[in-house]
């Protein structure tokens, strides 16, 4: 990716590579040049061909019931919808933020703990030794397992949907950032001890910078994860959200509804898993440059 150019003394000089908005701009350009975003395209379009010929022209047995995508589309961009909810309505809106502002409490808790948790666990093998048998335990709990305990432990709507989301984020963040850790060759343990650094030092040049990439790939994992085990809360003891939503159309038998919140959490999902991407991004700029400088 570096450029060659010829400065005024008639010399060849070598540019660095493009960062930030620069690098952003010449992947994009590498990218149309190749069959990735025209796949991509394909693939949308087979699903959504496939999706109206199983519903809206063949209409299959077990699925003639299921709306198809134009009376989705329809309903959803109306100003007044037939079955009272579209992009136009204060409802709709109102569940995408408290499900978009749970995830945010949510994923924030999770991240704030499970990362030094496994940044810790994987420094430190005393801690590890009390901490991961632990962790081991309750991660196989499946997450609606988890209900009846959290209606238990916390009162109202939005604790115990908080406390599920929380807790499944948590096992993700906290298992990818131990995984960092270990990833880490031990030479540069042993380089930084031979140069007298202090433990602490060691912590923050050689543990952190090195987990980062596991970490960020745990985040975006966890942030699935989080919306996931909400959906599933709100299904469950939710008043507000896109699971609530999903729950209360299909009681009441609005499948457009239905399915209109069901595409609108894979949109918002897609979203933050895109902003923690970027976020990473922005945080990791020596390791987009080293695998921007091997063609990556």
């Amino acid at each position: 990716m570096s450029e060659r150019v010829a400065d005024t003394s008639g010399m060849d000089t070598v540019q660095p590579p493009p960062t930030g908005l620069r690098l952003a701009w010449y992947r994009a350009r590498r990218s149309v040049k190749t069959p990735t975003p025209y796949l991509m395209v394909f693939g949308v379009a087979l699903w959504l061909v496939t999706y109206s010929l199983l519903t809206e022209i063949l209409k299959v047995p077990r699925f003639e019931k299921i709306p198809g995508p134009i009376e989705v589309i329809t309903e959803w961009l109306s100003p007044d919808p037939a079955w009272g909810m579209s992009l136009f309505t204060e409802a709709y809106l109102i569940n995408i933020y408290v499900s978009c502002r749970r995830i945010l409490i949510a994923f924030g808790i999770a991240t704030g703990i499970g990362v030094p948790l496994g940044l810790f666990m994987g420094w430190s093998k005393r801690f590890r030794d009390y901490s991961f048998p632990i962790l081991e335990t309750l991660r196989p709990i499946p997450i609606l397992a988890w209900v009846p305990l959290a209606i238990i432990m916390f009162s109202g709507f939005e604790t115990p949907i908080l406390f599920l989301a929380t807790l499944a984020s948590l096992f993700v963040t906290t298992l990818n950032t131990l995984l960092g850790v270990d990833s880490i060759d031990e030479s540069y343990f042993r380089a930084a001890g031979c140069l007298g650094s202090k433990p602490r030092h060691v912590f923050w040049h050689v543990v952190l910078p090195g987990a980062m990439p596991f970490i960020f790939t745990g985040l975006q994992i966890s942030v699935g994860v989080a919306w996931f085990s909400l959906v599933a809360a709100e299904m469950i003891s939710g008043d507000y959200g896109l699971g609530y939503m999903i729950m209360d159309s299909y009681m009441i038998n609005t499948y457009v509804s239905m399915v209109m919140a069901m595409i609108t959490l894979g949109f918002v999902g897609w979203a933050t898993s895109a902003m923690v991407r970027a976020v990473g991004n922005r945080m990791m700029q020596w390791r987009i440059r080293a695998l921007a400088l091997e063609g990556r």
